[in-house]
């Protein structure tokens, strides 16, 4: 079976990726900071049959990134690494001239610094099988100047930067930064919490993820939306 290692997964868009994985026969290591919810989640998903490891802690301690990738091993190697944990600078969001510097270096260190180290540890193994794939979540803030965004989304850029020279530097692996479009997720109620305006599941947009693993396309930066539509 291959095995994903799904950061931020206890709820939003890293659950409903774990369960469509699950469905389809992927062997799971699963990391949020909330072991309690995350251990929930695991549960739900094991009723799929797949083996799913629970591993709670924060990306960005070094040994709990190793622990998510030994766990992985026992499960017989990486074959997709999700980089989905992230963290806002600000809850709620504020403009720069507001924005904590503190904030910022968490924001930099979850989004980005954190992606890397888990990449870099994974790397032996992703190497190793023969569909090796890592996706880096994105955000519309990376591309879009949003009032109050600035801080998270100069981390996502940061992001989409990096994964697109892991996509030059490593060719045998696929490396896709997504941007999943807009959602009803708690970081989104967190960032901004007066706007109660409807908004997708992060459900809705697993199937624009599972193409990507699909039709294996060229490592690069993709639009959820577009996916979803066909397109690329």
């Amino acid at each position: 079976m291959p095995v994903a290692i799904i950061t931020g997964a206890s709820k939003g868009l890293g659950r409903a990726l774990a369960e469509a994985l699950a469905a389809r026969g992927w062997d799971l290591v699963l990391d949020a900071r909330r072991g309690r919810a995350l251990q929930e989640t695991a549960a739900g998903i094991r009723v799929h049959g797949t083996r799913v490891t629970a591993v709670p802690g924060d990306v960005t301690d070094a040994r709990h990134r190793s622990e998510l990738v030994a766990a992985a091993w026992r499960l017989g190697g990486v074959d997709l690494l999700v980089s989905n944990a992230s963290a806002l600078g600000a809850e709620p969001l504020v403009r720069l001239d507001e924005l904590p510097l503190a904030g910022m270096r968490r924001a930099l260190e979850v989004n980005l610094i954190a992606a890397l180290g888990l990449v870099q540890e994974a790397l032996p193994l992703l190497r190793a099988s023969a569909s090796g794939a890592v996706i880096t979540v994105s955000s519309d803030a990376a591309a879009q100047a949003y009032e109050t965004w600035g801080g998270y989304g100069a981390s996502k850029a940061a992001l989409d930067q990096l994964a697109a020279v892991l996509g030059t530097e490593e060719p045998a692996l696929r490396v896709w930064a997504v941007d999943p479009g807009d959602m009803a997720t708690d970081l989104y109620a967190a960032a901004v919490p007066d706007d109660d305006g409807p908004r997708p599941a992060p459900d809705g947009v697993v199937p624009a993820f599972l193409r990507l693993l699909d039709e294996r396309p060229a490592s690069g930066r993709y639009g959820a939306p577009a996916l979803l539509e066909g397109r690329r």
